[in-house]
C-alpha cells in the first residue's frame, strides 16, 4: 500500500487531477451553505456581466438568478448523477463479467450475447430514448447512463476473470475445496480491481457529460440544476451573453479534465508492469 500511495505521489497527472477534482467537490459541498435559498431565485438585475457587481462574481442570467448559485449547486447535482450512474454500472457490470468469465460454456454465451444486445444501440440514443419514456429526473437519467454503461464493465472484468481462472492461485483454492463464490470474491476480485478503478474514473466522467447533453436537449430533472441545465438555459441568449454558456461550460470541462487526469495516474499507478 505504501508503494501505491508513492506512484500515486509522484504522479503529476494524478496529483494535478485530484487538485481539480478537490476543487469540484468543495464546490459541490459549499453550494448549499453560501446559497442556501438555491439556484432559482431572482436576485438581480437580468444579464449582469461578470465582473461588474461584486455581489453576482459571475453575474446574472436573463432571469436575474446568480450564475454562481447555480454554478455550486450544479456541482453537486453533476458530481451526485456521474457517482451514482458509475456505481450502478459498475455493480451490474462487475457481476455480469465476473459470472461469464469465471463459468464459461453456456452461461458465458447468453451473458455476452445480451451485452452485444445492450451494445448494438448507440450509447446516446438509447439514453434519450429510456429518460423520454420514463420522464425526466435524477433518477431516470442514473438508470439511462448505467444502462448504457454497464456493458463496458462487464466486458472488462470478463477479460479479467479468463485470464484469472486458470492462474495457480485459484487452482490451489478449487483444489482446497473452496466454493465458487468464495474463489470470485475473495481470490478473483480483487486481483480484476486495478484496471475496472482506473475505467471507473473515466465512467464517472462520461457521465458527466452525458447528462450535461441531456439536459441541453430539454432532458434533465426539472427540479435540479445541473451544468448541463446551465448551458441549455443560456442557449437561447448566447449572443447577448456568451458567458452563460462558456462558464457551466468550463466547470463541465475543468471536471471532465480532473477525472481523466486522474484515471491516467491511477492507471500508471496501479500498473505493476510499470517501474516504481
Amino acid at each position: 500500500m505504501q508503494t501505491l500511495r508513492q506512484r500515486l505521489a509522484r504522479s503529476a497527472s494524478f496529483m494535478a487531477g485530484a487538485a481539480l477534482l478537490a476543487l469540484v467537490a468543495a464546490m459541490a459541498l459549499l453550494g448549499p451553505l453560501i446559497y442556501p435559498e438555491g439556484p432559482w431565485v431572482t436576485v438581480g438585475a437580468p444579464m449582469t456581466w461578470p465582473g461588474t457587481d461584486p455581489l453576482r462574481p459571475l453575474g446574472t442570467d436573463a432571469l436575474g438568478r446568480d450564475l454562481l448559485a447555480g454554478l455550486l449547486h450544479g456541482a453537486r447535482v453533476s458530481l451526485l448523477i456521474g457517482a451514482a450512474a458509475t456505481a450502478a454500472a459498475l455493480s451490474v457490470g462487475l457481476a455480469v463479467g465476473a459470472v461469464a468469465g469465471y463459468r464459461g460454456g453456456w452461461v458465458d454465451d447468453v451473458l455476452m450475447r445480451l451485452t452485444d444486445a445492450v451494445q448494438t444501440v448507440p450509447p446516446f440514443l438509447l439514453a434519450i430514448v429510456v429518460v423520454l419514456i420514463v420522464k425526466p429526473s435524477v433518477g431516470s437519467i442514473v438508470g439511462a447512463i448505467a444502462l448504457i454503461s454497464w456493458p463496458t464493465v462487464a466486458r472488462l472484468v470478463r477479460a479479467e476473470f479468463m485470464r484469472l481462472r486458470e492462474a495457480d492461485f485459484v487452482s490451489a483454492a478449487r483444489l482446497m475445496g473452496m466454493p465458487p463464490s468464495r474463489i470470485v470474491l475473495t481470490q478473483m476480485l480483487p486481483n480484476a480491481l486495478p484496471p475496472v478503478i482506473v475505467s471507473a474514473s473515466i465512467m464517472v466522467a462520461s457521465a458527466i457529460l452525458i447528462e450535461s447533453g441531456l439536459a441541453f436537449l430539454g432532458l434533465g430533472d426539472p427540479n435540479v440544476v445541473s451544468w448541463g441545465t446551465m448551458v441549455g438555459l443560456g442557449r437561447s441568449d448566447f449572443r447577448a451573453g456568451w458567458y452563460l454558456v462558456v462558464v457551466p461550460g468550463v466547470a463541465i470541462m475543468l471536471s471532465v479534465l480532473a477525472l481523466n487526469l486522474l484515471g491516467d495516474g491511477l492507471n500508471d499507478a496501479l500498473n505493476t508492469r510499470l517501474p516504481g
